[in-house]
């Protein structure tokens, strides 16, 4: 008689404990005993408790993950869509310009924000220049004595150690390479008659000139001095002077040929100067061309936008298949005040020119916006400030989208609500999936002990067993013998 233990059938449907079946086996007791894998028969039971359980925590996490990302995916497109709107939330965003000028010989001219639209006649009757000293003939060659010689241009100087062995080269060399050398530059030009030391300033303007003094105590150094009162040194090829220009009329004077200064908004770059009489023009203008095409990106930014709602909130009927936030109220929210926003009526001062679609931008069946340039173009002709308006005003269109998802983003809004949300519930899946990790090994350990002891029985009974066959056994041969 053996006894064994069938542990496959602990797995088996509805089955929470293994089966033990007694037979007749000889065989088995000659073999050494019952034996139950413990191992095996434990792991079916804990995996048979465990499965469902874990498989319930997997699909609840896979859900939440998906809906995290496609969290982070509605999140970003919002962000990308919102920075579209700088262009147009802003009053300031409609006042960019353009600046022409009628002779760009004369002048060029650049324009920003708040500069003011107009035309105005700009006259020019001086450049501003740098100063140039040109030195008498000089030895290339030979020495040219020792000392320290200060240079200065404009308020600021500068010194240079000229040693004994030092020639005009070596000068200009450390001129060109002085700490602090505010702008001078110095070159060696070798003449039919020698060698002469070039001195330019870098920066332009009546007050930027160039003065040279020296240490020596009067030697060969001071034939390289320049300065009030001592000129003979050195021939001024090009003086320092201001550029001198009108604009409307009225005069200015500018240390540069580049004026930021005379109006607000303006930058002229003065190239030569224009007779009396013949004076161009500089024209200022909106910049018109620039917010169609800012309008143009927020069309396409919004399509963008629209396509990352279709695919968050679809569903497939051909492959039954839903979309991570299908039904999402963060996303229907969301959704709902984007399209008010874009079908709204603004207060814009213009019945012809109040909603996105009186100035061509229209709803396709697809949800998509689509652009009309001519109507475009047509409206910023006919009322430009009512098309600013739309966009830009205190209820414009980009104003209130900017708003509405500045607070869906925000600390307190609808987006960051949900995703603390879903992390909470990240989190206790982790924790119930830790939690069922101990438990299953608790329920492992007591398996493995009340098997363990059932084991050592059985083979404690096998083992009795296997003695009472042997003793039954040997009952006929003694009744024999009796007989006998």
């Amino acid at each position: 008689m053996s006894t064994t233990i069938d542990s496959s059938s602990a797995s088996s449907a509805g089955s929470s404990a293994p089966v033990v079946s007694v037979a007749s086996n000889s065989s088995a007791g000659a073999a050494g005993g019952s034996v139950i894998n413990v191992s095996s028969l434990v792991s079916q039971l804990v995996t048979a408790t465990e499965a469902p359980q874990e498989a319930l925590i997997s699909n609840q996490t896979q859900q939440v993950s998906a809906q995290i990302s496609a969290l982070g995916t509605l999140k970003s497109a919002l962000s990308t869509f919102q920075s579209s709107l700088s262009a147009l939330d802003t009053p300031g965003a409609f006042q960019i310009a353009t600046a022409a000028s009628s002779d760009q010989t004369a002048f060029t001219a650049s324009a920003s924000a708040g500069a003011p639209q107009g035309t105005y006649n700009v006259g020019i009757s001086q450049l501003a220049q740098a100063q140039q000293l040109l030195s008498g003939p000089l030895a290339a060659t030979t020495p040219i004595g020792s000392g320290t010689l200060t240079l200065s241009l404009g308020g600021t100087s500068f010194q240079v150690a000229v040693s004994a062995s030092d020639t005009l080269a070596d000068l200009a060399a450390a001129i060109n390479s002085a700490a602090g050398n505010p702008g001078i530059s110095a070159t060696v030009l070798q003449g039919t008659d020698g060698a002469h030391l070039l001195l330019s300033s870098s920066l332009s303007g009546a007050t930027n000139t160039i003065q040279v003094t020296e240490s020596d105590g009067g030697t060969a150094l001071a034939g390289l001095t320049y300065g009030t009162g001592n000129t003979a040194n050195y021939t001024q090829e090009a003086a320092p002077q201001d550029a001198a220009f009108t604009i409307s009329g009225v005069a200015f004077t500018s240390s540069s040929n580049t004026v930021t200064d005379a109006m607000s908004g303006v930058t002229l770059d003065l190239l030569s100067t224009t007779t009396a009489g013949s004076s161009p023009t500089l024209t200022i203008a909106a910049d018109t061309t620039t917010l169609q095409s800012n309008i143009a990106a927020f069309v396409t930014a919004y399509n963008t936008l629209q396509s990352t709602f279709a695919s968050l909130g679809s569903y497939d009927a051909s492959s039954a298949t839903a979309g991570p936030m299908m039904g999402n109220a963060v996303l229907t929210g969301i959704q709902n005040q984007v399209q008010q926003a874009l079908y709204s009526i603004v207060a814009t001062g213009s019945p012809s020119y109040n909603t996105l679609a009186s100035i061509g931008i229209t709803t396709q069946s697809d949800g998509s916006l689509s652009l009309n340039s001519g109507t475009l173009s047509t409206a910023l002709g006919a009322n430009f400030t009512a098309v600013s308006q739309l966009f830009s005003g205190s209820t414009g269109v980009a104003t209130t989208l900017n708003a509405q998802i500045t607070d869906a983003l925000g600390s307190q809004g609808s987006i960051t609500a949900a995703g603390q949300t879903l992390t909470s519930q990240e989190n206790s899946l982790t924790q119930q999936t830790n939690q069922l990790n101990q438990q299953m090994a608790a329920l492992t350990a007591s398996l493995t002990q009340q098997y363990s002891a059932l084991n050592t029985l059985l083979s404690s009974l096998q083992s009795t067993s296997s003695y009472l066959t042997q003793a039954f056994a040997s009952l006929p041969q003694v009744q024999a013998q009796q007989n006998a």
